[in-house]
C-alpha cells in the first residue's frame, strides 16, 4: 500500500517519508528511530552525534559556493502520536504506518499518519543526502518526545549547535510563518476509591461514546469539536438522575495532546427500567447529534447489555465524581487581547480512567501567558481536590514569544511575497512547537516555523496534501538558497 508514494514529487522526500513511517516511533519509546536517523546520518558520512536524552544532531557543510552563509538549522521531532480507531487492527509497536493516496492527498488506514512531524524530518533528510540542492551549513536537529512533553527539546543543552537561523519544520497550514507558541503544562489528578456489591435485580451495560472528530488539543481546540470525556459525564450525570445508575468503570480518551474521541463505561440499572434507559439512550443520542452535527457528524451512543460486574462505586464517590468532571474547564478558557483569533489559553480533558478501585484524571493545560497558564491549571487542581484526589503538575514547558522584526522573518515574508504575489500569514499558534524551549539554551537564534498543509492531526483522520508539500518544498529550498552571509 505504501508503494504507490514512491512515485509522487519530490520523490525522494516521499521515499524517506516511507522508509521512517516502516519504523516503530511512538512518544518516549523512539529507540528504533533514533537509531534509524543516526545511521542514516553515518551512512552519508555525515558528523552525527546524539546527546545524553536521544536527540540527534547531523552536521553538512555548505554546498560549492556557499561556505560563507549563516550557519541554519533545520529541526523537526522524530515522535508521533499513535491513534487508532477503536475498529482498526493495528499494532503501532511492531506495524509500519500503511498510507494510501485519496485524491491530493495522503492517509493512513485507520490510525494517525505521522505527517506531524514526519514531512519535517523526511524533508532534512532528503537535504542532508541531496548532492544538487545548493545550501549553507546546516545542523540538522532531530528531538525526541516532542508529543508528550517536550522533554528533547528540554533536554538540549547549549553549546551544541553553532546557527544563527533556525527553521521549525512542524506546522500544518502552508500559508502561515508561525513565530510565537503556547507553552503547556500536564495536570493530574489520580486517587483510589471505595467499592460495594450489588444488590436487587439489576441490568449491567457497556455505554459506548464514539465516532467524535478529535483532533490536536492545540490547534484544534477553537474548532468546538466534542470531548469524548465531558459528553460521557453528562450521560452519566444525566443517566444518574432519571434511572439511578450505578457506575462499574469509566475509560475514555488517550492522549494528552489528543481531544478525545471515544470513551466507555459500564454501569448497572434496576432491572425494570432497562425498556425505559434503552429508550432514553436513542434520545440522548439524538439530542447530543443535533448539538455537534456540524463539527461531529459522526457521534454514535449505544449500549448493549453485558454480565454483571462484580462491584460498583459507592454513591458518594460516583457522586463526587461526576460533578468534578463535569466542573473541570474544557476548550477555550481566554483568547489573546493582543493577537486576533489566537486562543490564549485553554484545557484539553484528555484521559478519563476509573477502574478496579484507582483513578486518574489527565489534562493538557496551554497559555501563550505562562501565569495564565498556571493559574488555570490551579483552578483544576482545586476542583479535582474536592474530590479529594492527589493533584500534579508535570512537563510544563514555556511558549514562545514572537519576534515579528528578526531578520528570518523579513526573509521569508518577502520571499512568500515574491513567489506567491500575496502576504504569508504571520502569527503565533496554539500548539506547543519546540522553539521557545530550544530558545532558552539559544537564545540568539532566530527561529521561524512553518510546513505543508496537515489536517486532523492526533488523530486517525490525519492527512497530508500533496500538492502542499510541494509547494512548502520549493520554497524550503529557496529559503535556503537565499540565507544571508555569517558576517
Amino acid at each position: 500500500m505504501n508503494h504507490s508514494l514512491n512515485n509522487i514529487e519530490p520523490q525522494e522526500l516521499w521515499n524517506n517519508f516511507v522508509a521512517l513511517n516502516a519504523v516503530p516511533r511512538p512518544s518516549k519509546k523512539e529507540e528504533r528511530v533514533i537509531a534509524f536517523i543516526m545511521q542514516f546520518g553515518k551512512d552519508l558520512g555525515l558528523e552525527t552525534s546524539k546527546d545524553e536524552v536521544g536527540n540527534v544532531i547531523i552536521k553538512k557543510p555548505a554546498s560549492k559556493g556557499m561556505e560563507g552563509k549563516a550557519t541554519v538549522a533545520l529541526q523537526s521531532h522524530v515522535d508521533m502520536v499513535h491513534q487508532k480507531n477503536g475498529d482498526t487492527d493495528f499494532d503501532f509497536a511492531t506495524q509500519g504506518i500503511e498510507m494510501f493516496i485519496d485524491g491530493d492527498w495522503v492517509k493512513a488506514k485507520g490510525t494517525t499518519l505521522g505527517a506531524d512531524n514526519g514531512i519535517g524530518v523526511a524533508s532534512i533528510m532528503t537535504i542532508l543526502a541531496s548532492k544538487e540542492i545548493a545550501h549553507p551549513p546546516l545542523e540538522a536537529l532531530f528531538t525526541i518526545d516532542e508529543e508528550t512533553g517536550m522533554t528533547g527539546a528540554l533536554g538540549l543543552k547549549g553549546g551544541l549547535m553553532h546557527a544563527k537561523y533556525m527553521l521549525n519544520l512542524d506546522t500544518e497550514h502552508d500559508h502561515e510563518l508561525t513565530i510565537g507558541c503556547a507553552g503547556g503544562v500536564d495536570v493530574t489528578a489520580t486517587g483510589s476509591y471505595a467499592t460495594e456489591a450489588i444488590g436487587g435485580t439489576v441490568k449491567a451495560f457497556r455505554l459506548s461514546l464514539k465516532g467524535l472528530t478529535g483532533g490536536h488539543s492545540g490547534m484544534d481546540i477553537h474548532l468546538g469539536r466534542g470531548n469524548a470525556n465531558k459528553l460521557m459525564n453528562r450521560i452519566l450525570t444525566q443517566a444518574a438522575e432519571f434511572f439511578s445508575i450505578s457506575i462499574h468503570s469509566v475509560d475514555g480518551g488517550s492522549l494528552r495532546n489528543a481531544i478525545p474521541r471515544e470513551s466507555v463505561a459500564e454501569l448497572i440499572i434496576s432491572a425494570k427500567s432497562e425498556g425505559a434507559f434503552m429508550s432514553w439512550i436513542k434520545e440522548i443520542e439524538t439530542t447530543l447529534k443535533l448539538e455537534h452535527n456540524t463539527t461531529d457528524p459522526n457521534l454514535s451512543v449505544s449500549a448493549i447489555a453485558i454480565d454483571s460486574p462484580k462491584t460498583i462505586f459507592t454513591k458518594e464517590f460516583q457522586n463526587k465524581l461526576l460533578r468534578s468532571v463535569y466542573a473541570c474547564p474544557v476548550g477555550i478558557y481566554r483568547m489573546s487581547p493582543d493577537i486576533d483569533k489566537l486562543v490564549q489559553t485553554s484545557n484539553n480533558l484528555a484521559r478519563v480512567l476509573v477502574k478496579d478501585g484507582n483513578y486518574s484524571i489527565q489534562c493538557l493545560t496551554r497559555s501563550s501567558v505562562d501565569s495564565e497558564k498556571m493559574d488555570l491549571a490551579q483552578a483544576i487542581k482545586s476542583t479535582f481536590e474536592l474530590m479529594s484526589a492527589s493533584v500534579s503538575y508535570a512537563g510544563s514547558y514555556p511558549g514562545w514569544t514572537p519576534n515579528p522584526t528578526s531578520s528570518i522573518v523579513k526573509l521569508m515574508s518577502d520571499l512568500y511575497q515574491e513567489i506567491y504575489k500575496e502576504n504569508a500569514q504571520v502569527n503565533a499558534c496554539h500548539a506547543g512547537l519546540e522553539c521557545g524551549i530550544l530558545g532558552k539554551n539559544y537564545p540568539d537564534m532566530e527561529m521561524i516555523s512553518f510546513g505543508p498543509n496537515i489536517r486532523g492531526a492526533h488523530s486517525p483522520d490525519e492527512k497530508v496534501q500533496i500538492s502542499s508539500v510541494q509547494k512548502y518544498w520549493s520554497y524550503l529550498l529557496e529559503t535556503l538558497k537565499r540565507i544571508p552571509s555569517a558576517s
